[in-house]
C-alpha cells in the first residue's frame, strides 16, 4: 500500500513538473538586467557588454530563434580602431586591433521569399566618457531608455512572431556599437548574414521607454516607401504621432537605409536623463513599451500579405543642420509640434539656467529671429559667438516673457 501512495506521489510531482509553465520574461525582466549596475553601462568591447551578449543570447535561443550570426552562432563580431576624429570614418581591422564589437542575432525562418529586420542597439556609454552629459565625474550609465527599452521591445516582438504572420522571415538584430558612431549596423550591412536584396524593410528601436501620458510617439523614416503613411495611420488607435520622412538619423536605421531598404525608427522622446547616470529602469513607462509593441506588430500584420516595398530615397534633414559655435544649454522636446522650440530640460550653469529659464518654456524668439520649429531654432542659435549677449522671448504658459542671455 505504501508504495502505492509512493508512486502516486512521484507521478503527481513528476507530471506537475512536466506540466509546470516556464515563467515569461517581461519587458521590466529584460531592462532591470540590461540596465543594472552590475553591467557597468554595457560599453562596446567591455566584459560587460559580452554579458548583456550572452544574455541577449540565451533569450534568443530560448525563444527558438535561429542562430543568424557567424559559423552558426548567435554572434557576429566586428573589430575595429576608435575614431579619434568624430567626423572621421571607423577603420575595421583584422588582427591586432583596439575593440571587438558583438552583433547579436537572431532568426526566423518561414521560408518566404522577403525578410523584415527588426533591430535595436544594446551597447552604452559605460561609466560615461565621449557622449555623457554627466560633469561630475565617472559613474556608471545604465541606458536603460537608450537603449535597453528597445532590446526589450524587439524580444517582446520576436516571441509574439515566432508562431504567427508566416508571410515573411525575420531578422532581429541587437546591435552593437551604435554609441560610437552606428557601427554594428554599419559592420552588418557590409557584412551580411542573409541575402540583403530580399530585406523588404527595417524597423528600429531606440529609446521607446518614456511614452508620455499624451502618448507622443516620433516616427521617422516614413518617406522610404510609399505606402508607410497609409499604413501607419490605418493600424494607429493609440498614439499622438510626430512623423518625419528622413531615413537618415543619428540610430541604426541609417545603415539600412543606406543600402535602400525602407526603414522605420521608433522614439518617445529626449529627457534630462539622456546619456546620463539617471538613465535608470524603474522611470521607464512599461505599459507604454507594451502599447509600441503591439503597434509595430500591427504594422507587420498589415504588411504581411503585401508584396516587396518599394524603396524611396527622402531629403537628408541631417545635412542642413547648422553648426554651433555656442549653446544656450537646454534640451529641446523634439516630440513638440507647436508653434516655437519648448525646453523639455535645463542644463547646470549654463545661459539658458543663468537667464532663469525654465523647463516648459516655448521659445518664440531668439535675438532678431522668430522660433517657429527645431530648424528655425538651430538656425537663429548658428549666428552668435562666445560672448555675445541677446534676447530670449519665450511663452511660460501664456504669458510672454523676455530674459537677457550671455554665450
Amino acid at each position: 500500500m505504501m508504495k502505492k501512495i509512493f508512486l502516486f506521489v512521484f507521478l503527481l510531482a513528476f507530471l506537475s513538473c512536466k506540466t509546470e509553465k516556464k515563467k515569461a520574461i517581461t519587458l521590466h525582466d529584460d531592462v532591470a538586467f540590461l540596465a543594472s549596475d552590475s553591467l557597468a553601462g554595457r560599453e562596446t568591447g567591455t566584459s560587460e557588454e559580452l554579458i548583456a551578449a550572452k544574455y541577449i543570447q540565451k533569450r534568443m535561443f530560448d525563444l527558438d530563434l535561429q542562430p543568424k550570426g557567424n559559423e552558426g552562432t548567435y554572434y557576429q563580431t566586428f573589430t575595429f580602431k576608435p575614431k579619434s576624429d568624430p567626423h572621421s570614418e571607423v577603420q575595421f581591422v583584422a588582427g591586432d586591433s583596439t575593440l571587438t564589437g558583438t552583433n547579436v542575432l537572431g532568426y526566423i525562418d518561414h521560408q518566404a521569399d522577403k525578410t523584415v529586420i527588426i533591430g535595436a542597439h544594446y551597447d552604452h556609454l559605460g561609466m560615461g566618457g565621449q557622449g555623457s552629459l554627466f560633469r561630475e565625474g565617472k559613474a556608471v550609465h545604465n541606458g536603460a531608455d537608450d537603449n535597453a527599452s528597445g532590446v526589450s521591445v524587439m524580444l517582446q516582438l520576436a516571441q509574439k512572431l515566432r508562431d504567427s504572420l508566416y508571410g515573411s522571415n525575420y531578422l532581429f538584430i541587437a546591435f552593437s556599437g551604435e554609441e560610437m558612431g552606428l557601427l554594428g549596423s554599419n559592420y552588418f550591412t557590409k557584412n551580411p548574414t542573409i541575402d540583403l536584396a530580399r530585406a523588404n524593410y527595417m524597423i528600429n528601436m531606440d529609446m521607446v521607454g518614456r511614452l508620455r501620458s499624451d502618448k507622443t510617439l516620433a516616427i521617422s523614416g516614413t518617406g522610404t516607401t510609399p505606402i508607410w503613411l497609409q499604413v501607419l495611420n490605418s493600424t494607429n488607435s493609440e498614439f499622438k504621432l510626430v512623423l518625419s520622412e528622413s531615413g537618415v538619423g543619428p540610430s541604426d536605421h541609417t545603415s539600412f537605409y543606406l543600402q535602400d531598404i525602407p526603414v522605420l525608427h521608433f522614439f518617445t522622446g529626449q529627457h534630462e536623463d539622456y546619456h546620463k547616470p539617471t538613465d535608470d529602469s524603474e522611470k521607464l513607462n512599461y505599459e507604454g513599451m507594451a502599447l509600441i509593441s503591439n503597434y509595430i506588430y500591427e504594422i507587420i500584420k498589415e504588411l504581411d500579405d503585401s508584396p516587396k516595398l518599394t524603396f524611396k530615397k527622402t531629403k537628408n534633414e541631417s545635412e542642413e543642420v547648422p553648426r554651433f559655435k555656442v549653446a544656450l544649454g537646454v534640451v529641446p522636446d523634439y516630440l513638440f509640434d507647436g508653434k516655437g522650440m519648448r525646453i523639455d530640460g535645463i542644463s547646470e550653469d549654463k545661459p539658458a539656467q543663468k537667464a532663469g529659464l525654465q523647463k516648459g518654456d516655448v521659445v518664440i524668439q531668439l535675438g532678431d529671429s522668430t522660433v517657429v520649429d527645431m530648424m528655425s531654432y538651430m538656425r537663429a542659435l548658428s549666428t552668435f559667438e562666445t560672448g555675445d549677449t541677446t534676447k530670449v522671448v519665450v511663452d511660460r504658459k501664456g504669458e510672454m516673457i523676455a530674459v537677457g542671455v550671455k554665450f
